[in-house]
């Protein structure tokens, strides 16, 4: 799993030359949300929330006692009911951490409606969810021991979907500025220190000295990091709030 905690607060390298900064899309999908009159930024928002965050709700459902079709059901659910209620307009005026306001909300779902009802109500048979039930079980599988409790396995559930969600768009971005074979030469020192040789590597498949490398994928870390900031930030204009996300976030991801 991709983790920023031991590169946190690096020294930048010295610039070069070989590989130019990436260009940053200005608009990230939490800042559409205040666009309250475009229902297109209001559903990519929406996609793009529920295709990063299903499995932390599923399997926070299923460690509650839930069987698979039970919880899927539910989480199919949960989102087509925060999606009736346009929540995520309201997320950027919180008062608390996204994964806690998240985990009351669903709490609460939980205890007025019955599972059994929701099968057959779930958003008017929309499902706003990509819930491949063959996936999340065999996410599920991987955790940890039955010792977690269904709020902490939800905490880092949510840490590494954080994480993946903004690894997904680095990639993303990477790829749209024409620089997909640098992502993939560089992306996996975003995980890892480089081992002897490393960079030498990199740099042979890049056409690049060692020392490009190391400011290159120093850059990639710095716009990683920024994207998890932005991540986690979900709309927040205080930044106080952010930096207090950003801390639980590397406490649930054990840093």
């Amino acid at each position: 799993m991709i983790s920023f905690v031991a590169w946190w607060q690096r020294p930048m390298p010295m610039a070069s030359d070989d590989i130019p900064p990436p260009a940053r899309f200005a608009t990230t999908r939490w800042t559409v949300l205040g666009n309250a009159g475009e229902a297109s930024h209001r559903d990519q928002a929406w996609d793009h929330f529920c295709r990063a965050y299903w499995f932390p709700v599923y399997a926070y459902i299923r460690r509650r006692g839930e069987g698979p079709d039970e919880s899927s059901d539910l989480t199919q659910a949960f989102f087509a009911k925060l999606i009736e209620q346009d929540w995520l307009s309201r997320v950027e005026r919180r008062d608390t951490r996204f994964s806690t306001l998240l985990i009351t909300v669903l709490k609460n779902f939980l205890i007025k409606r019955h599972h059994r009802d929701h099968a057959q109500k779930r958003g008017g048979g929309e499902q706003p969810v990509p819930l491949d039930l063959a996936d999340a079980e065999r996410w599920f599988g991987l955790e940890p021991s039955m010792q977690e409790t269904p709020e902490s396995l939800f905490e880092k559930r949510w840490a590494h979907a954080v994480m993946e969600a903004a690894l997904a768009r680095l990639r993303a971005e990477c790829e749209a500025a024409g620089r997909a074979k640098a992502f993939e030469a560089l992306g996996p020192f975003l995980s890892r220190e480089p081992g002897a040789g490393d960079y030498e590597t990199a740099g042979a498949r890049l056409g690049i000295q060692p020392r490009s490398v190391a400011v290159a994928v120093h850059r990639l870390r710095a716009d990683f990091r920024a994207m998890v900031r932005e991540e986690v930030a979900a709309g927040l204009r205080d930044e106080e709030m952010v930096d207090e996300e950003m801390r639980a976030l590397a406490a649930a991801l054990g840093g």
